[in-house]
């Protein structure tokens, strides 16, 4: 009873340090802020976090290409390339597949006959391939010095580790494309704006209607082979009307 008392007590412990090690990665993913602030802290959590990893480094997709945004070595990106020259290794399996794929010991692994010799003869044994999600949006790639560098237990944590930041990447994404929305809408509200001002100088000057005066513009736009609102701005700013290459001649009505 004492013994089975002790493990109990043992699982109760690690269960809470595995909770409170969750809540703190969560919080750091989400405070990161940026796509690439993001998938930062993914690395450096992972070298922190996870024992056996001497490396790590995250494979993005984005418009069906590849890339490694973010690593925590120059070998990081070598070893990838190589995967990207070989066109296999277990960080592409794990981002077509949307499984875990864990190399164990690169100098004999069969399943990619091409990729596994070469990184081994960079220093790399050991190599698990984390997923980000099952939609195939990344990968997170944790390297090793030594054969069969992960056991169970990093494993789990790694794969912890990718969900969290499968959830925190699409999160700083969704963040960014927000953003860029808003700015497009500011910009196009302010160009709006500068038009309608450059109009309003034209139409007491020239006593035109607000499409005659927007016409001018379109005209001198082409004209000038500037945007309308660059065109419009020098309007409004030095209050000179813009070339239309016709003479100056108003639109007819």
């Amino acid at each position: 009873m004492v013994e089975a008392g002790e493990t109990a007590t043992e699982e109760e412990e690690l269960a809470a340090s595995l909770s409170a090690e969750v809540s703190n990665v969560a919080l750091t993913l989400f405070a990161a802020g940026s796509v690439v602030d993001t998938l930062g802290e993914v690395v450096r959590l992972a070298v922190d976090t996870v024992e056996g990893c001497d490396y790590a480094g995250i494979f993005v997709v984005e418009g069906g290409v590849i890339t490694t945004p973010v690593r925590t070595g120059d070998v990081v990106g070598e070893v990838d390339a190589l995967q990207h020259r070989a066109g296999e290794g277990p960080c592409l399996d794990a981002i077509t597949h949307g499984i875990p794929a864990y190399a164990e010991d690169l100098v004999d692994d069969p399943r990619w006959p091409a990729f596994a010799p070469q990184a081994a003869a960079h220093g790399m044994r050991s190599l698990l391939a984390l997923p980000l999600s099952s939609k195939g949006i990344g990968a997170l790639n944790l390297y090793a010095s030594y054969p069969s560098a992960f056991g169970v237990i990093d494993r789990g944590r790694g794969i912890l580790l990718a969900s969290l930041a499968g959830i925190a990447l699409t999160s700083a994404r969704s963040h960014e494309d927000e953003e860029r929305q808003t700015e497009h809408l500011r910009a196009a509200l302010e160009t709006r704006e500068l038009i309608g001002q450059a109009q309003g100088i034209l139409m007491e000057r020239e006593r035109i209607t607000a499409n005659q005066a927007f016409d001018i513009l379109r005209r001198a736009s082409q004209h000038l082979n500037r945007k309308l609102r660059e065109v419009a701005q020098d309007l409004v700013e030095t209050g000179e009307r813009p070339d239309t290459g016709n003479g100056g001649t108003a639109a007819p009505t």
